[in-house]
């Protein structure tokens, strides 16, 4: 039986099965996008990926990190991260912003140039960069700055619904996720997502679960979202099931694992016994396919093969390829030769056992870089820099 039958709501938006894919800078974007939207919606690993109607298909799927300055300057790369297949339904866009003011611009331009559907705001970012100015997972210890971040998102959304995302805290003895709720419920924010880790942690050791519950049970009214340690379907069940959340937000365990959306899909459905398990044949497919979708969104085969190399070990997890044939893929910066090398290898092997485990970033015990005097008040706002708004999108 799946874990629940329920929908999600996100405002206007009912999404099922209730999977939400995270924001995550340099992979989310539109290509990425539609390779997990064609799997979930039945799509197969060879050819194209599906055409949708404009009702849209099942789960989630957001942008990358748009950065709030970038947006209202109209800086050339965010424009183009901000454009979605007419397919796209809803169109989520997920901001960052430390400025309460330059966040109620962007959210503004949004509305009125009908640029997405659904915003979502990232606290959760955890990268040196980011937080070291006060902002990602850094900015919801300064509760005030949180709450006037929050007013002036949802105050210009209109019918727009607004979400956020972010982590358990600064680091264990500075948690902040159970205050970041309420004041998210009481300043009108209709779904929050949890990563069940500090900034402290990265994406190191393993996912508290049990915050998720807490959380749930601290914010009755809203939705709440689950992220953490997803790497198969079986986990996004479990998750639901033992914290009694809303739905789940899938980040890392979909690298290279596009098709999992096939797989969340089937487990809300009860059909647990239809996972994908994909040949390398079949894998190679959706490798070319991807390369090829970049290639189209940025208007050059060899730009669009050159962004897709970061893909190239998740992709090949688990399966039986030397070490010089990996590092031969990787530096690939054609599409026929990214073929080649694929058809070098034995395209027969079966989906390896033990394929579904961690990918990406694993790395934890980080020392937070924070502004001067962060921690000293956690409701007095100074202390933001006024570079804080990053002038390009990512983190």
């Amino acid at each position: 039986m799946p874990a629940t039958a329920s929908p999600l709501k996100i405002g206007p938006h009912s999404v099922r099965p209730p999977v939400v894919l995270a924001p995550m800078a340099g992979i989310t974007n539109a290509p990425f996008r539609t390779l997990c939207r064609s799997f979930a919606e039945g799509g197969s690993f060879g050819g194209r990926a599906a055409q949708h109607g404009a009702s849209g298909g099942k789960g989630l799927f957001v942008s990358e990190m748009i950065t709030t300055r970038a947006l209202v300057e109209r800086n050339d790369k965010t424009m183009q991260l901000i454009r979605f297949d007419a397919a796209e339904q809803p169109r989520s866009i997920q901001l960052y912003g430390v400025d309460p003011a330059t966040v109620g611009k962007a959210v503004r331009m949004i509305v009125e140039e009908d640029l997405a559907d659904h915003i979502d705001l990232n606290f959760g970012c955890p990268v040196p960069k980011v937080t070291r100015k006060g902002g990602g997972s850094a900015l919801p210890y300064k509760r005030n700055l949180l709450r006037a971040i929050l007013r002036e998102a949802v105050g210009g959304a209109g019918d727009l619904p607004v979400t956020m995302k972010m982590r358990k805290g600064i680091d264990d003895d500075h948690l902040t996720y159970l205050d970041a709720g309420r004041i998210a419920v009481e300043e009108g924010v209709t779904a929050v997502a949890l990563h069940g880790r500090t900034t402290a942690q990265h994406y190191g050791g393993t996912a508290d679960w049990d915050a998720i519950a807490r959380l749930k049970e601290h914010v009755p009214e809203i939705p709440v979202l689950g992220n953490g340690d997803i790497w198969s379907a079986d986990d996004a069940l479990r998750m639901v099931r033992e914290t009694g959340c809303d739905g789940v937000v899938v980040g890392r365990g979909c690298l290279g694992r596009p098709w999992l959306f096939a797989d969340l899909v089937a487990a809300f459905e009860g059909r647990t016994g239809e996972y994908a398990r994909p040949t390398l044949r079949e894998v190679a497919d959706v490798m070319v396919r991807h390369a090829t979708l970049l290639g189209e969104w940025i208007g050059d085969e060899s730009r669009g093969v050159i962004d897709f190399r970061k893909h190239v070990a998740w992709y090949l997890k688990g399966f039986a390829v030397g070490s010089e044939m990996r590092k031969r893929l990787a530096v690939t910066s054609g599409l026929e030769e990214l073929r080649a090398g694929l058809d070098a290898l034995d395209l027969d092997q079966p989906w390896p056992t033990g394929a579904d485990g961690p990918r990406g970033r694993t790395s934890g015990n980080n020392r937070v870089v924070l502004p001067d005097g962060w921690l000293k008040d956690p409701y007095d706002c100074a202390g933001v820099a006024e570079d804080a708004e990053l002038d390009t999108s990512g983190g």
